[in-house]
């Protein structure tokens, strides 16, 4: 008899009286799969005794442990387990040791064991690869990505406890932009749409009045709805936030001598915004209130991440604050040395974190803090023996200082890589300081991504099953067992072929996979055993061309859209273009108006953010190592997609051709991004040279260039009328900076036609863009 037969002649479903949400849940999607007629039935744990047509559902404690055990009954020994077993009296179990993954334990059960003979499953049980999985960083749930259009925020969490995750972060916006009070001309209030600060929610006796009660109460609303939508597929709810941001000056109109430090970007703000100082007590009181009033709405919420020194947020003194080490007047006097100000600033960064893991733990024994070290590389050497007991990190390495990245990319050595799919491996040094912290009662959370964000944003689906393997087989041998998965999961709604986050959940419930194995396993469930071989062949071949993509920084991840590259006009001029033609999409750039990324893609503010000879890099190793397997994946889901008419009309196609638009459209992203190296490269190059052939072979380069990318667009525009899927992040709510919104195929032919107009312009870059200023008095 298979398990699934036996599912179907349950009678009574049972779950503990006094128990877990997620208990409920489970056994409400069990109904599903018993016979009609069924019931859910409270019992007591000491009750729960084997019977034929029952289904016991439980998180265990160790009364249940006890109980089962004199049952005969036995249970794994380890803390995060999931457990399964149809007994000789025909009873069920599905037990778990965490709430959180007892979602994932049915999901298994009724997905991939449902096939088996009772007879040869005989009890299952397995021990999860990672402790916690905790998602960060969220773009669709919680970021800038939550306008993401006719997005389905329950199905999308349910995702995440099917998988495997363990913890979510729920606090965001209600409203499509931030209330943040900016300059004309100026982009900085943006940034504050994501990651929002504690005072977004709720407010205390300092701040009261400072934000519009309607504006907190909304944003208040939707955290608690996704809290309550974690709990209940057991979950673990939290918040990432910004922190100590940047307040209103109105408030340091009432309390002046609370201001802390500037945190803002001095070429990316046209005004000075400061924090309150963390040194003072009121506002410790302040911050103490803050997160008090939160854990009373949302008792259920078990951590806060805070990113911080960016986006309008930073700490007193530390050495990677935009404008310098600064801060108000309670931390360290002036004229002291640079060792005396990192010491001071590092304890003053440990006294907060350790106000908010206490004021918390007072409603949540379970709080943890934790945080990005990145940031603060000026005060490492004294911050690191400081963190402890619930006071986390979360990093791509361990072993690096500051934005360092100290791992290389699979195939290219000579290029660096931190936290995208590309970084799949970890050193065995990273187990040092990795036990040291564990040591202290503290995690490490390392960083990996298997979505869109730091991958392939804007795309939806983008398939590298066996980079993301890699990376959590490396993560396993250093004995990482708290991971951080940064950007969110491909939403279930929009990509029903989600290979990534597949194997994911395939190595959470076993770490000793075969990869090809499963590999095949999953194409065979989504197309059947006869044209599975052809699917995976589909995905070794775009792993190829991906492995052989050499990135562009900023451009690669988040700055393909931030800097509008796919609807921004590539010509050899660009400030030729009148501004007004040039307001379609820079109005949505994610610079200032003197950026010179404007009309330099080399640079932006006063990064060099490629060099003309890495950019020649870039488009000659594209060209050599992405086409070709490339087209190869594209050439066989086309005749996969013909297939259906002419042999197999019953057979479900669906997965070629969704597969084929995603690769398509990964095509043209990669098109976009070699002409951007092009452009860098030959535009630079072309300055620069001193003799004629040479400026003429540049010219030459943008000329094929600038016809490729205009074809490029035309299949974008293709796409966008005939997939009948969606293969890309698009607003509801209308564009945003950060959010491409339904006028992309519009922008498109506006690019198009601006660089059909523009294509024979001599190559020019002002070298003094960023000086000018508008209604210049001495011009």
């Amino acid at each position: 008899m298979k398990v699934r037969e036996m599912l179907q002649k349950t009678r009574s479903i049972r779950i503990p009286e006094e128990g877990y949400t997620v208990e409920m849940t489970v056994a409400e999607e069990l109904l599903n799969s018993v016979e009609p007629g069924a019931t859910i039935q409270h019992t007591d744990k000491s009750a729960m005794k084997s019977g034929a047509g029952i289904f016991y559902v439980a998180v265990t404690d160790e009364d249940l442990k006890k109980s089962l055990v004199n049952q005969g009954i036995k249970l794994p020994s380890g803390e995060e387990w999931v457990f399964f077993d149809i007994d000789k009296n025909k009873c069920c179990w599905l037990l778990s040791a965490k709430p959180y993954f007892l979602y994932a334990a049915l999901s298994y059960v009724l997905e991939n064991l449902s096939e088996n003979d009772v007879s040869d499953l005989g009890t299952w049980t397995r021990e999860m690869s990672f402790a916690i999985e905790r998602s960060t960083f969220d773009i669709f749930l919680t970021q800038y990505a939550r306008l993401i259009r006719d997005f389905n925020r329950e199905r999308y969490i349910r995702e995440y406890a099917r998988l495997g995750f363990t913890h979510i972060e729920v606090n965001a916006l209600s409203t499509p932009a931030p209330k943040e009070a900016g300059i004309q001309g100026e982009f900085y209030p943006d940034f504050y749409t994501y990651c929002p600060a504690l005072d977004q929610f709720v407010s205390s006796r300092l701040n009261h009045g400072i934000y519009p009660q309607e504006y907190l109460n909304a944003n208040l609303k939707l955290l608690k709805e996704n809290a309550q939508l974690a709990v209940k597929y057991g979950l673990v709810p939290g918040l990432l936030c910004f922190e100590p941001r940047s307040v209103p000056e109105t408030l340091f109109k009432r309390y002046p001598t609370l201001r802390g430090a500037r945190v803002d970007h001095p070429f990316r703000s046209f005004k000075p915004r400061f924090n309150l100082s963390i040194a003072h007590p009121v506002v410790q009181k302040h911050y103490t209130e803050l997160l008090t009033k939160l854990l009373i709405e949302v008792p259920d919420l078990e951590f806060l991440s805070i990113w911080s020194n960016d986006s309008g947020a930073g700490f007193e003194h530390t050495k990677s604050l935009y404008v310098g080490r600064n801060g108000g007047a309670y931390l360290i006097r002036e004229w002291k040395d640079d060792a005396e100000i990192a010491n001071a600033a590092a304890s003053n960064i440990i006294d907060f974190f350790t106000l908010l893991r206490d004021t918390a733990s007072r409603i949540n024994p379970r709080f943890r803090v934790m945080t990005r070290l990145e940031s603060f590389y000026g005060e490492h050497e004294y911050l690191w023996p400081q963190i402890e007991d619930r006071i986390d990190v979360e990093a791509n390495s361990l072993l690096a200082r500051g934005w360092e990245s100290n791992y290389t990319h699979p195939q290219y050595p000579d290029v660096n890589v931190s936290g995208s799919g590309y970084h799949n491996t970890l050193s065995d040094k990273e187990k040092e300081p990795l036990d040291e912290l564990d040591s202290r009662g503290s995690h490490c959370f390392f960083y990996h991504s298997f979505g869109p964000h730091m991958n392939h944003e804007p795309l939806l689906g983008i398939p590298f099953p066996w980079l993301t393997h890699q990376k959590l087989r490396a993560s396993r041998k250093i004995n990482a067992r708290t991971l951080a998965h940064l950007g969110g999961i491909q939403p279930p709604d929009k990509v029903p072929f989600a290979v990534n986050q597949e194997i994911f959940r395939e190595f959470q419930f076993n770490p000793e996979l075969d990869i090809d194995k499963t590999v095949q396993s999953i194409a065979e469930r989504y197309t059947g055993k006869d044209h599975a071989e052809d699917l995976v062949k589909v995905w070794h071949s775009t792993e190829q061309a991906i492995r052989g993509f050499m990135p562009l920084p900023l451009y690669s991840h988040y700055g393909l859209v931030w800097q509008r590259l796919l609807v921004r006009p590539l010509v050899p001029h660009i400030d030729r273009i009148p501004e007004k033609e040039r307001a379609y999409y820079e109005k949505f750039m994610c610079t200032s108006i003197h950026n010179p990324n404007r009309v330099d893609l080399a640079r932006d503010v006063l990064f060099e953010l490629i060099t003309k000879d890495y950019a020649r890099k870039v488009f000659m190793r594209i060209d050599d190592h992405v086409w070709e397997p490339l087209e190869e994946a594209i050439e066989l889901l086309k005749e996969k997609m013909e297939l259906p008419a002419q042999v197999d009309r019953n057979h479900d196609f669906r997965v070629f051709e969704d597969q084929y638009f995603r690769i398509k459209a990964l095509r043209c992203l990669y098109e976009t991004l070699r002409h951007t190296a092009v452009w860098i490269y030959a535009v630079h190059e072309y300055l620069d040279a001193a003799d004629h052939s040479k400026k003429a072979d540049c010219r030459k380069l943008l000329d094929e260039m600038i016809e490729r990318e205009i074809q490029n667009c035309r299949e974008f525009i293709r796409l966008w009328k005939e997939a009948p899927l969606e293969w890309m992040i698009i607003s509801g709510a209308g564009e945003t900076p950060f959010i491409h919104g339904e006028n992309f195929p519009v922008l498109l032919k506006k690019k198009i036609a601006l660089m059909e107009k523009h294509r024979d312009d001599e190559p020019y870059i002002d070298p003094d863009y960023m000086f000018r200023i508008p209604n210049n008095p001495y011009e």
